[in-house]
């Protein structure tokens, strides 16, 4: 989706937050993925999903920094058009795969995995929803694998946050408390052996500066001050993640499929 056919006033946060130039939309930004991945002992030759892989980027690196091979199962078809692209380009085509697919019809792609990975995609769908997705992540997994998870935390007031969150960004956000991530995951036949939780800083000029690097944030803060609907909307959720600032985090999780 483009810029120009954007409806600002509609559209989900996340897009907004794209088309202001925002490349790094998890809750713990670069700094959290990191951690993530050390939380993880992936060994080369591996094999992970990725869920909801976009442009492939998280898969390419993956597969370049850890050896692995990756399948990156993406519902946009110009965002797989785009990833398979940069695949190609980055010479890697025989370990990473790009399909088109539903993260809630995992059952559709036959492989197990050692790893299935997920950023910032079980908090925007409702209880069910998350349980549907876990579902079928437990039934990508190899017995033994592992799921790897990083989401935005409601360490109180859930269902106040929900409501403001939901209003704000004109999606279905909903965050859990560690407790709540924990159940559901084990809910899933997913036991959670490694779990940290830190500071929600999205929209903080610090985070951004780490995330974004200079010019980046200068881009971005530029299309915030400039284009009155991006400006209308951002500003409308930095003062929501302000108010819960006490309350609001991030989780990353190392969970293992039971046998």
């Amino acid at each position: 989706m483009t810029n120009t056919t954007l409806n600002f006033k509609t559209a989900p946060g996340h897009e907004v937050l794209a088309a202001a130039g925002k490349t790094m939309l998890r809750p713990g930004g670069k700094a959290a993925t990191e951690m993530l991945l050390e939380l993880a002992d992936f060994k080369s030759g591996d094999t992970v999903l990725e869920l909801a892989a976009s442009f492939g980027y998280s898969s390419i690196a993956l597969a370049e920094r850890f050896g692995v091979k990756v399948v990156g199962v993406e519902k946009n078809p110009d965002s797989v058009a785009r990833a398979r692209a940069n695949v190609a380009a980055a010479g890697l085509g025989d370990r990473v795969e790009i399909v088109e697919g539903d993260i809630f019809h995992l059952d559709r792609i036959s492989q197990e995995f050692d790893w299935v990975l997920a950023e910032a995609i079980l908090t925007m769908q409702s209880p069910s929803g998350k349980a549907k997705i876990l579902s079928g992540i437990g039934d990508r997994l190899k017995p033994g694998g592992k799921f790897l998870s990083h989401e935005l935390l409601a360490r109180n007031r859930e269902s106040e946050i929900h409501k403001a969150l939901s209003e704000v960004t004109r999606a279905n956000s909903t965050p859990l408390s560690e407790s709540g991530w924990i159940a559901l995951c084990q809910n899933a036949g997913l036991q959670v052996e490694k779990c940290q939780t830190g500071a929600m800083g999205l929209l903080n000029l610090r985070r951004m500066l780490d995330d974004e690097g200079f010019a980046g944030t200068a881009r971005i803060v530029w299309n915030i001050f400039s284009r009155s609907q991006i400006r209308d909307r951002i500003l409308a959720m930095r003062r929501v993640f302000q108010k819960y600032q006490e309350d609001l985090g991030y989780i990353i999780i190392c969970a293992t499929k039971q046998h």
